[in-house]
């Protein structure tokens, strides 16, 4: 029920924005060459689908969010776990990492453009680095909520430091890496994009976007660009939300979502 109003609530405030953008269109408050009406830039994102190139620039982006994602996934959790782990090492790295976390990824794009050039490889290494932090904290932080009752129960019983590790922590902490993941996802896409405008050529959404921007009447086909960047990152955070769902139903945020199975429970 709750779920089922959330969406209501979501898609009100969707239309609400819509017909206000409609409204002020249509009635010249502003002009539309600043702000067509909404029915006509989502005409032209519903257009665009149809487009194989614009949809082959999608797809360029949506592979550097992919393996940018995943290199930061995989070197954010297993860097987590050891920092987490072993407080020497911890303390050790802590000064580089509160230097390096602060520094902005859209700032380092001319320095890595200039080392990788500008395709998918300066892309890739942008979206690593922006998502390696919420995932590298979450992980940390997880680490340190982790039921110290249980730890010392394992280690009672005899549990080397692995042991209560893949046993204890890790799960323990899944459903905070599977937070900042969600949370690096967006990120990411937020950077695919911003790379690609900034970068001005190329392929990809944000060099649809680029373009379309200095067009004499390119207004419309940025919006529609922007809408299409909304869509891809409502479906991403969509997809991951269900898999928290599925993965960690026992989670405070998720628990009270399914009263069979938590009666079952």
């Amino acid at each position: 029920m709750r779920r089922r109003q959330d969406l209501l609530l979501g898609a009100l405030g969707v239309l609400l924005a819509l017909g206000l953008c409609e409204a002020v269109g249509r009635a010249g408050l502003v002009r539309r060459e600043y702000l067509p009406p909404a029915s006509e830039v989502l005409a032209r994102a519903v257009q665009l689908a149809g487009d194989p190139l614009f949809l082959e620039g999608v797809g360029a982006t949506v592979r550097a969010w992919a393996l940018g994602l995943g290199l930061a996934c995989a070197i954010a959790v297993p860097l987590g776990l050891l920092l987490g782990s072993v407080p020497v090492v911890d303390e050790a790295v802590r000064a580089v990492v509160e230097f390096l976390r602060p520094l902005p990824s859209v700032a380092l794009i001319p320095l890595v453009s200039l080392l990788l050039g500008s395709g998918t490889e300066t892309k890739v290494a942008l979206i690593t680095y922006a998502s390696v932090w919420p995932i590298l904290f979450n992980t940390v932080y997880g680490l340190g909520e982790t039921d110290p009752l249980a730890k010392d129960t394992l280690r009672a019983f005899g549990f080397g430091r692995l042991s209560v590790l893949l046993r204890v922590e890790l799960p323990a902490t899944a459903p905070f890496i599977a937070a900042g993941v969600r949370i690096s996802a967006a990120v990411a896409l937020i950077l695919a994009v911003a790379t690609e405008i900034l970068a001005g050529f190329g392929e990809g959404l944000g060099i649809f976007i680029a373009q379309a921007g200095l067009a004499t009447d390119g207004t419309r086909d940025v919006l529609a660009g922007v809408v299409w960047a909304g869509v891809l990152g409502l479906a991403i955070d969509m997809v991951l939300v269900w898999g928290e769902r599925r993965l960690f139903p026992w989670t405070p945020e998720h628990r009270g979502e399914n009263p069979r199975a938590a009666a079952a429970r």
